[in-house]
């Protein structure tokens, strides 16, 4: 028994696609988001806080479209 029996069924490869349109909506809208954030600041810790905001704006505009819509 050789390797190529033991390892033939490692040799197929599957291709998958995918097209990645939503993460450069998301780098925009981070980028503005922290370019709104960090223009407001009034100090370093609230620009640091505000990084952190940048980072997490989908989530809280999911959430009030949800809060929104009643689900």
């Amino acid at each position: 028994m050789g390797f190529e029996k033991i390892f033939d069924g490692c040799k197929k490869k599957e291709v998958v696609k995918s097209h990645g349109f939503g993460g450069g909506f998301y780098f925009l809208g981070f980028l503005g988001a922290l370019i709104y954030y960090i223009s407001t600041s009034t100090s370093f810790w609230d620009g640091l806080f505000g990084f952190f905001k940048a980072l997490l704006w989908p989530a809280a505009l999911i959430y009030q479209l949800l809060v929104f819509l009643g689900a």
